[in-house]
């Protein structure tokens, strides 16, 4: 059998950390096994689904690399599920339902002051042809439910394990709305069947859905997909993320400067077993990847983590592949620039900064007094005499000679150096930046100008 997963998001907004990670779980899953990532798109409800945002769903999962070996739109199969609703209203288990909005609150506050389960009541299958002609005659129109069976649906979930949902327990599920809109139900499951989807990996928020999902799947005749469902998203301090996932949706995330590896090494492993490390590829990500090491408690998602990830994804980047970065910021000073400042950077962008300190003008607090700084320059000229550059031994030759002078050492000595010649109390190794920096730019400097 040849693996098949589906992510099917829907295009009424952007994608947000929740929907890829389960996107890049699917398409782990299909990579370690040999198998297809179909992407599809959700968009029956035609109000609100936009072009703009399709195009920004493709965007986010091309950029993060999760390529799709197959892929469509729900809106261009409307005939399909209208076959299998004609079939299921044949079997009669699709069921027409004239009660408003209103009459069912009202119907389930009376149940729950009963204390009966707030489920429907199958009135409606209670109707006579001339009762519904009535009803239609006021100008009402049916939605249609999903007549369940009542049973006991149990399933071998790949990470919650023996899973059981008593559909008896459920209210019939409505498949499609009286304005003739297919909610998620029938579509999903529709689709899944003729794309031979043989997985379906989604967010735990979905088991009880399951249960009336493989009741639809065996009615049609179909075989049922495996299962798993994954725990949900929690913030670092272990509140839901739910009401917070429009902050961190991937368009935004990309605009602040995150690398994808970061995103996919951190989305892909909490909530497992593994740490929590940079891996450099999706590829890589997949090796290790295993329904297993999924756990049951909340991931955590943690913003910390990924800033680490994100700056490990820099420091990782070799000169070839920054280069056309840098040259897009205007800041491409070399190789042995970047090699310098990467393990200095949080944030790609960040580069700029950088080289704006070592080409630009500095504005530091100066060196200590005017013998320390008389001392620093004389120094300095005798270690790179007129018509020669620094190299990489001349900051250590010319802070000994400057210690000598002087009898400042150890962070009395460095930090004003530094100061005087970046601006910056931390970064690279001096010994990189001084040839970046060059002598005369360097003298300037030390004079204070």
């Amino acid at each position: 059998m040849t693996v098949k997963v589906r992510f099917a998001p829907s295009p009424t907004g952007k994608l947000h950390v929740g929907n890829v990670r389960t996107a890049l779980v699917n398409w782990m899953f299909a990579q370690a096994n040999g198998g297809v990532f179909v992407l599809r798109i959700d968009d029956t409800d035609l109000e609100r689904s936009t072009p703009e945002n399709e195009a920004g769903i493709e965007t986010d999962l091309t950029w993060l690399g999760l390529v799709w070996g197959e892929r469509y739109n729900q809106s261009k199969r409307f005939d399909h599920y209208a076959a299998a609703a004609e079939k299921l209203k044949a079997m009669g288990r699709l069921y027409a339902c004239y009660e408003t909005q209103e009459e069912l609150d009202r119907r389930r506050k009376v149940q729950l002051s009963r204390g009966q389960p707030p489920i429907y009541d199958r009135s409606a299958l209670d109707l006579t042809d001339e009762q519904k002609a009535a009803l239609e005659a006021e100008g009402r129109r049916p939605h249609w439910r999903f007549k369940l069976d009542g049973k006991r649906v149990v399933w071998d979930d790949l990470v919650r394990g023996r899973c059981e949902v008593d559909t008896a327990s459920l209210s019939d599920p409505v498949l499609i709305r009286e304005d003739g809109l297919y909610l998620y139900t029938l579509p999903s499951v529709v689709d899944d069947v003729e794309m031979g989807i043989t997985h379906v990996v989604r967010g735990e928020d979905h088991v009880t859905n399951t249960g009336a999902q493989i009741e639809i799947f065996e009615a049609l005749g179909a075989a049922v997909p495996t299962f798993a469902h994954m725990s949900l998203l929690i913030g670092a301090d272990g509140q839901a993320l739910s009401k917070r996932l429009g902050s961190l949706s991937i368009s935004e995330m990309r605009e602040q400067g995150y690398e994808p590896a970061a995103i996919t090494s951190h989305l892909g492993r909490i909530g497992t077993s593994d740490a929590v490390e940079f891996v450099a590829s999706l590829e890589a990500l997949s090796e290790g990847f295993s329904f297993d090491k999924l756990g049951r408690a909340p991931a955590r998602y943690d913003t910390a983590d990924l800033d680490r990830l994100n700056a490990q994804a820099l420091h990782a980047m070799d000169y070839a592949t920054a280069r056309p970065r840098l040259e897009a910021l205007g800041c491409d000073l070399g190789e042995g620039f970047w090699l310098a400042i990467r393990e200095n950077i949080g944030r790609f962008r960040d580069a700029k900064d950088w080289a704006e300190t070592l080409t630009g003008r500095v504005r530091g607090p100066g060196l200590p007094d005017a013998a320390f700084q008389a001392s620093a320059i004389l120094a300095f000229e005798e270690a790179v005499p007129p018509g020669t550059e620094p190299d990489g031994q001349t900051w250590s030759r010319w802070t000994e000679a400057v210690k000598a002078a002087t009898g400042v050492k150890g962070r009395g000595l460095f930090l004003p150096l530094r100061q005087a010649l970046t601006g910056r109390d931390e970064g690279p190794d001096m010994s990189l930046l001084l040839p970046l920096i060059g002598r005369e730019r360097i003298l300037e400097r030390l004079r204070g100008g």
